[in-house]
């Protein structure tokens, strides 16, 4: 009788993993719309004022189920880095060149993320930051803007999150001033659910 009483309780644990990895596998699949969607950054500009700028070339996926619970949300994000814009042709050619982000060996940056914990409005979002070669694991915190059908009859969802880069950290040292080691990174993603 013990025995039967442990193998019950053994596939009920078995019975709720499996629910659970069916849930995170059915989580919808998105994909991240470029037109809207933006990355930009900011950081400061002798300590007097702030340089921004953005990158317009960006692509990704999205898993996203807020009835499945935290394990089911994934989320990949490229950025073609050569497309940074600060609204200055010298200063974006510079930007590219191997003093900075090196475009011509490392023209795309990926954000993967590797956990989430949080609920459906928002929380940490857990992931690995590949930059000019280098791959660092970062958290920063994420919120939902909004979720809901197009008027193209789509579906869609939209998040945001902001993260703090220290240049260094991915090799990045050309000297621009104390004031300008840190990069203010902000995330806007809009993504279709998948048909």
């Amino acid at each position: 009788m013990f025995n039967t009483k442990i193998s019950k309780i053994a596939a009920g644990l078995a019975l709720t993993a499996a629910l659970g990895m069916a849930s995170a596998a059915n989580a919808a699949s998105y994909t991240i719309d470029p037109g809207h969607s933006f990355v930009e950054f900011r950081t400061k500009h002798l300590g007097y004022s702030w340089l921004t700028g953005r990158f317009s070339k960006i692509s990704g996926t999205l898993n996203y189920d807020p009835a499945a619970g935290a394990a089911a949300q994934k989320v990949v994000v490229n950025i073609d880095t050569s497309s940074l814009d600060t609204n200055h042709a010298d200063r974006d050619k510079h930007l590219r060149s191997k003093d900075f982000f090196n475009t011509d060996s490392n023209a795309v940056a990926t954000f993967e993320s590797t956990g989430y914990d949080g609920d459906a409005n928002g929380g940490t979002l857990k992931g690995k930051l590949t930059l000019l070669g280098v791959t660092k694991d970062i958290e920063f915190p994420i919120s939902k803007i909004g979720e809901g059908k197009d008027p193209w009859g789509g579906y869609r969802a939209g998040f945001e999150g902001k993260y703090v880069l220290t240049r260094k950290d991915f090799g990045m040292d050309f000297n621009l001033g104390p004031k300008a080691e840190q990069v203010e990174v902000s995330l806007m993603i809009e993504a279709i659910k998948d048909k």
